[in-house]
């Protein structure tokens, strides 16, 4: 066999970007001025600035990125700038509708109006509440109404006394009659001076006491009388009648001035046509209800307010506002955004309520400025979403009782709607925005601009001085112990870490913040008073090691072989591959066993995983690449007269990536030439049709996971892993495994094609094509095609007529 030529392995200093202590101009994070700026979203910035901007309808913002890119504290930082050099939004008020009581009325009054007037309608209530029962019991109104009450009960005594004298000297005499809870006057005959029923008149009859004659004369008389005492008592009630409406009117007279006056001083410093209206209606009310003035019965007073009519409800009160309102809602439910009407039972448990029961929601105290809410909160809870589009599209909010919107039947008011101008500002993911862009026709009216976050920003001469900065920043709020130079360079190349390319840094700060924290933490149980590089490295170890429970015991299980990973010796049709298993909080990854098997036959490539339904459709789609790349390389020539079987062994959970592609032709390779592979190596990396390597994710991850396990079983000075060359810019290894390879206990190889990948793995040439179109002999292809000539004859020979036929 023709021996493979020697590669080049990656050197130490390829392994891990790494910064200089000596290019930070700081010796500690306390020396430097605390970060103020947003890091590495200026895409981001510029579009919200754009939609914040732009007043027109529709122009609301919609802010896409990973969790911790800044994006809630870009949107305050923007917003609070913004605020101040905005026009204050109107006061917000109802007031009760007099003609209609169900249809509260909407007044708006410029910012701190609005709860000035409030306090004169309470100080005009209160006013008229003392001076109008003052008043009543004054002499001039009480000897006013007295000589009214008096001059009147005069005409009715005097009518009645002439009633009486005539029906005296008709043998009669006026008399009060109880008939239940009422007093009815009534005639009763006089019989020798006293008063005596008819029903006694009869025994008188009887006993010869009195003839019938008489008995008939009275009670002719009586029914004649009794006409009268009707027409007397008509005249007394209409006497009463008069008596009140006379009453009515020396009220009117002494207390309208009162009311009037009172009403008129407000007028004088609120000249608005709504208020003008209204106060119109005020003053017609209270004059038609002066009794409400004069006391009220204890049990009453003690359930209901009788002056509610008068009161105002001032619904948003920017009396302290300076500028636009910037509103933060954490917790969006139908309630807390949009307001209700809340409903109060009565003292006979009448369920009722009335304008003053109308609450605002944080859409309406974010009337003419800005609203952030979180986009996923306003999805899912009920009946946001679509009142929140219909609000935005028709700049109107109606403001309802949130039991209507389940059909649920409640005292019903129905407040008049109010024009709403509010910026609003969603904060989602990717995911969302893409949802609701194809799935909601009315979502991309109403959201017309995208702000999109970045989870890493390129590096540049001023990345050092801004994760600085941002250390500084951290170290401020929450009080941690400052970071030397060694510390800081240690957490600058985390970010990189992060980021995933050695020419980026990430910018997903909560995570920076949190290994900041927790480096200031270990530095003070090591009693020193600054974080340096050990601090940092610890915090980053135990933050994976709190959540490494899953990767543990995959470790366990194959250092005590039981799940199977060779990592020396060779073995035919059988390679090591890597996976990365992602966890969420945190990704690992780990070498797996994947073997190849062929046979005659015209099955091509099966797919095991896939049989099994555990294949996802990207690795589905990288084994039909490989098959491609397969035929395209050796059955240019003959019938592509194979069945391979690739499998992952022992896993039962799926598989998805394509990222093992070229792992699974190095496989089928060897089964086809015989040649064993390497097993002290691990292999990663996707393939194209033309067999040439392409890069993979979780590269890191992968390399550490397989020199963990050779680590486990002991370094031999051989294991290596095969990685595409396009990922050397992603490599921020760990330190362990950077010192292993300096002192070349591992290796690790960037492969640029199959042909490359497969000398190292089997040692042989892999072997070019001859002007004559057959491989170098004693080489790797050469063996390969020599293996599909014989199982293309073998075929021929076995094949029924009928599958012939079908060739």
């Amino acid at each position: 066999m023709k021996t493979a030529a020697k590669f080049e392995e990656l050197p130490p200093d390829k392994l891990r970007w790494r910064l200089s202590p000596d290019k930070i101009p700081f010796t500690t994070s306390d020396e430097c001025d605390p970060c103020e700026e947003i890091i590495g979203q200026e895409r981001a910035l510029k579009a919200i600035q754009t939609g914040l901007d732009i007043k027109s309808l529709g122009y609301n913002i919609f802010v896409t990125g990973m969790v911790g890119t800044g994006r809630t504290t870009t949107i305050k930082r923007l917003l609070e700038d913004l605020e101040k050099g905005e026009e204050t939004p109107d006061d917000i008020l109802y007031v009760n509708n007099f003609r209609n009581p169900d249809e509260p009325i909407l007044i708006t009054l410029p910012a701190g109006k609005g709860k000035l007037f409030k306090e004169a309608m309470e100080h005009l209530i209160g006013m008229l509440k003392t001076n109008i029962p003052e008043m009543l019991k004054s002499k001039y109104y009480g000897e006013r109404r007295d000589s009214i009450i008096e001059i009147q009960q005069k005409r009715q005594k005097e009518i009645l006394k002439n009633f009486e004298e005539e029906v005296a000297k008709e043998g009669f005499s006026v008399i009060q009659v109880q008939m239940g809870p009422f007093v009815k006057p009534d005639l009763v005959p006089m019989i020798n001076g006293q008063p005596t029923p008819f029903n006694k008149l009869d025994a008188l009859v009887k006993e010869n006491k009195l003839p019938q004659e008489k008995v008939e004369e009275l009670r002719n008389k009586y029914e004649e009388l009794t006409g009268k005492l009707e027409e007397i008592f008509t005249t007394m009630k209409e006497i009463e009648e008069e008596t009140r409406r006379k009453l009515k009117e020396w009220d009117d007279e002494s207390i309208t001035p009162i009311i009037r006056g009172a009403i008129n001083e407000i007028r004088l410093n609120y000249s608005f046509p709504k208020i003008s209206d209204y106060l119109n209606e005020v003053e017609t009310n209270l004059i038609k209800n002066i009794d409400l003035f004069k006391g009220q019965k204890k049990e009453e007073k003690e359930v209901i307010d009788p002056f509610i009519p008068f009161r105002i409800n001032l619904l948003i009160n920017n009396s302290d506002l300076k500028g636009a309102p910037v509103v933060i809602e954490t917790n969006p439910s139908y309630i807390n955004l949009f307001g209700t009407i809340e409903l109060a039972a009565s003292r006979f448990g009448i369920i009722q309520t009335d304008f003053t029961n109308i609450k605002a929601g944080s859409f309406l105290k974010a009337n003419g400025g800005y609203l952030v809410v979180n986009a996923l909160d306003a999805i899912v809870e009920t009946g946001v979403w679509p009142t929140l589009k219909r609000t935005l599209r028709n700049q109107k909010l109606e403001i309802q009782n949130y039991a209507s919107l389940f059909l649920i039947s409640t005292a019903r008011l129905k407040p008049q709607p109010i024009e709403c101008d509010v910026k609003v500002v969603l904060i989602g993911d990717a995911y969302i925005y893409n949802l609701l862009y194809h799935l909601d026709e009315d979502f991309k009216k109403i959201f017309r601009v995208k702000a999109e976050f970045d989870s890493e920003k390129a590096k540049d001469e001023d990345t050092v001085k801004e994760y600085t900065a941002l250390i500084k920043k951290i170290c401020n709020d929450d009080k941690l112990f400052p970071f030397n130079k060694e510390g800081i360079a240690s957490v600058i190349e985390y970010g990189t870490r992060l980021a995933g390319r050695q020419k980026k840094i990430s910018t997903r700060f909560h995570i920076i913040g949190d290994v900041l924290r927790e480096a200031s933490y270990w530095a003070g149980k090591d009693n020193k008073d600054q974080v340096n590089r050990e601090h940092v490295e610890k915090a980053i170890h135990e933050r994976f090691e709190r959540v490494s429970l899953i990767e543990d015991k995959i470790q366990e299980m194959i250092e005590e072989g039981t799940i199977m990973i060779d990592t020396d010796g060779t073995v035919v049709g059988q390679v090591n591959g890597l996976s990365v298993y992602d966890m969420g909080e945190f990704a690992f990854g780990k070498p797996t066993r994947i073997t190849a098997r062929t046979a005659v036959g015209r099955a091509g490539v099966i797919n095991i995983e896939r049989e099994a339904d555990l294949s996802g459709r990207t690795h589905n789609k990288g084994v039909l690449i490989l098959a491609g790349y397969l035929r395209g390389k050796y059955a240019q020539d003959k019938p592509f007269s194979l069945s391979a079987s690739i499998a992952f062994e022992q896993s039962y959970g799926g598989v998805e990536g394509d990222s093992a592609s070229s792992t699974e032709v190095y496989a089928i390779i060897s089964s086809l030439s015989k040649l064993p592979l390497r097993q002290d190596i691990a292999v990663t990396g996707s393939l194209n049709q033309k067999g040439e390597i392409q890069p993979i994710g979780g590269v890191n991850e992968k390399i550490e996971g397989f020199f963990d396990v050779c680590n486990a079983k002991g370094l031999t000075g051989t294991q290596s892993v095969l990685m595409p060359h396009q990922n050397i810019q992603n490599l921020m290894l760990r330190s362990d495994v950077i010192e292993a390879v300096q002192e070349g206990k591992f290796h690790i190889y960037p492969v640029k094609t199959i042909d490359e990948g497969i000398e190292i793995l089997t040692g042989v040439k892999a072997g070019e094509r001859k002007e004559d179109g057959a491989f170098e002999e004693d080489t790797v292809n050469f063996l390969v095609d020599q293996e599909l000539k014989r199982l293309a004859k073998s075929w021929k020979t076995f094949a029924t007529p009928s599958e012939k036929e079908k060739e």
